[in-house]
């Protein structure tokens, strides 16, 4: 690489981090300290702590390997923000990440200041070389996934509040007499066809190697599932007849009481749901969401259908423009189809005719697929403590797809496969309907 052609990737790599770093500050700047020290479960993190752990990673792999005579902001930072490096040393647990009142959020905001101020020196010194600054890539990709974790677990810590505290009065307003459109299932073509990251933008290491899978004939719903196809699912008795759940699921609705998705409450003969702008009535025509793998699952087998498999949704999705209700527009909730705000990181693509059909692919909801997340054929982690990002979690989680209104846009892409548990129904997760051709 010529020294202009290394002076263009370092700006251009410096301009990212700064508007990720930015970015990941601006959603806290409408918390008190109180907001931002607070867990509610063991599944989510104070927003203080991703404040300090986004900083931790680029401390840890790219400033103190990179820059002789580094000295870290604080030692002790190195066990209390380390998520689950076992190759880095111990970490604090995390069920209890909610207990650190200490360090207080005005120091979680100088270590930011601290490592950006080096970080930033040596990518304008252009002192990293390519490998470096594949970390430092990586890194802004990590912290746009903990961008949208600070909203998800914000807003299950904010639902705890009898106050139904607001975070921003201008999120998931309903939108008036916007009917979702009509749903239909369309036709991608089957056969032998090509899926995993091709090309030469950043992809996480378990989007590869593309490969090549044989699909059956399928039909993929052209929406996804809303509200009120929802509550047909439940006004039908779904969560009282075991019928249409699998036993792991029907285990869990017992277990747990569920009796509609998360964060629904019944007021009267209406149910309420609460948003990141607060609680209101359910508006029927948007994407059913905060719904577990179990209930995706269970409503398929009930409406006669099935979930997709992810390498059908992404032979659907493959060559679609990336445009769709994200976080940048700032609704931070799904909305009906043909009404959300569309944000779009990439000019249009050439798209296969059935293509025409299909709607909120990308944006609003992530989609569960019927898909283990494991790894695809000829896959291996990247050596030393960095192959603990994705690889050591390919056991007994569920592959989504598409994004959601909390994901930043310029972060999705087609091949991208997110994994939970099935139980998991904090994330902005919904449902899209696959069948058999037959």
């Amino acid at each position: 690489m010529s020294a202009i052609s290394r002076a263009t990737a370092a700006d251009a790599l410096a301009q990212r981090y700064r508007a990720v770093r930015t970015a990941t500050v601006a959603l806290a700047e409408p918390l008190s300290a109180e907001d931002c020290a607070l867990q509610s479960m063991p599944d989510a993190s104070p927003t203080k702590w991703h404040l300090a752990h986004t900083s931790w990673y680029f401390e840890t792999f790219a400033l103190e390997p990179g820059l002789p005579g580094y000295r870290p902001f604080a030692p002790e930072f190195r066990v209390l923000f380390n998520s689950y490096y076992n190759g880095v040393g111990p970490q604090y647990a995390r069920p209890q990440r909610g207990l650190l009142t200490r360090p207080t959020l005005a120091e979680v905001l100088a270590y930011r200041e601290h490592v950006d101020r080096h970080l930033l020196a040596l990518l304008e010194d252009e002192k990293l070389d390519e490998p470096a600054r594949e970390v430092v890539l990586l890194g802004t990709h990590h912290e746009q996934q903990h961008q949208e974790l600070i909203l998800t677990d914000l807003l299950h810590l904010f639902a705890q509040n009898p106050l139904a505290p607001v975070y921003r009065a201008s999120a998931a307003r309903a939108v008036p007499n916007a009917g979702a459109v009509p749903a239909h299932f369309v036709a991608p073509p089957g056969g032998v066809r090509e899926v995993g990251h091709a090309g030469t933008g950043f992809a996480f290491d378990n989007e590869g190697p593309r490969h090549r899978v044989y699909l059956e004939p399928f039909g993929l719903a052209s929406r996804a599932v809303t509200n009120r196809e929802y509550l047909e699912f439940m006004d039908a008795g779904g969560y009282r007849d075991p019928e249409p759940w699998l036993s792991d699921g029907w285990a869990a609705v017992q277990r747990n009481g569920w009796e509609a998705p998360l964060y629904w409450q019944r007021r009267g003969e209406a149910w309420w749901t609460f948003t990141l702008g607060g609680a209101r009535e359910v508006a029927p025509d948007e994407p059913v969401t905060h719904v577990s793998f179990y209930e995706a699952d269970a409503y398929a087998r009930w409406a006669g259908a099935r979930l997709p498999t992810e390498m059908e949704w992404e032979a659907a999705a493959a060559g679609m423009p990336v445009e769709g209700n994200f976080a940048d527009g700032g609704v931070l909730h799904p909305r009906p189809a043909g009404a959300g705000v569309q944000v779009s990181r990439s000019e249009p693509q050439a798209s296969e005719d059935h293509q025409v059909g299909l709607a909120q692919l990308f944006g609003d909801v992530w989609e569960w697929t019927r898909s283990a997340y494991a790894p695809y054929p000829g896959y291996a982690p990247p050596p030393g403590a960095l192959g603990e990002y994705n690889g050591k979690f390919m056991s007994n989680q569920i592959v989504l797809r598409g994004g959601s209104c909390a994901t930043p846009a310029d972060h999705i892409r087609a091949s991208y496969r997110n994994f939970f548990y099935p139980d998991a129904r904090w994330q902005f997760s919904g449902i899209r309907l696959a069948r058999d051709a037959a």
